[in-house]
């Protein structure tokens, strides 16, 4: 069970950085401002891979095959997600 967690989050933690360099078209370093710390590739990254963690330990995949499949659907899912979250900002932003 440990290796299908490992790998997992590293399939979804790869998914997240493809999300990123489609997005961006580079990868993007991490980088510390003055008002705050902007995680780069590593947010996605991350993201991907606790979404692919959280969706590891919900449905329990009976092969390796389902274990790639659904790791690369979370990482990927992860990446929309925080696109529409970054897009809420953007709205409430403008409006305000």
């Amino acid at each position: 069970m440990l290796n299908d967690i490992i790998f997992s989050m590293v399939i979804g933690g790869v998914v997240g950085i493809v999300g990123h360099v489609r997005k961006h078209g580079k990868i993007i370093m991490p980088r510390k401002t003055k008002r705050f710390i902007y995680l780069g590739f590593l947010e996605e990254m991350l993201f991907g891979a606790v979404a692919a963690l959280l969706i590891l330990i919900y449905t329990t995949p009976n092969s390796m095959v389902e274990t790639i499949f659904l790791s690369a659907l979370a990482g990927i899912s992860g990446d929309i997600i925080l696109t529409r979250f970054k897009a809420l900002n953007e709205n409430k932003e403008k409006e305000s």
